[in-house]
């Protein structure tokens, strides 16, 4: 069973998610083989404030 993490700033709705879930899995199956029903998406909504780039918190960098 293949598992697709995807972590990314908090803000994008249900249908944005629900697209990028069906567009990953289509690419996955396109690219790897297999079932869709066998591939999960597991999407992670991340705060910026609990985000660093480059030792700095994207929180504080967007000010």
């Amino acid at each position: 069973m293949p598992i697709i993490r995807v972590e990314m700033f908090e803000g994008r709705d249900e249908d944005q998610k629900s697209r990028l879930a069906e567009s990953l899995t289509e690419a996955f199956i396109e690219s790897c083989g297999g079932k869709p029903e066998s591939v999960h998406v597991v999407i992670s909504d991340v705060a910026p404030h609990n985000w660093a780039v480059a030792g700095q918190l994207v929180s504080k960098k967007a000010k």
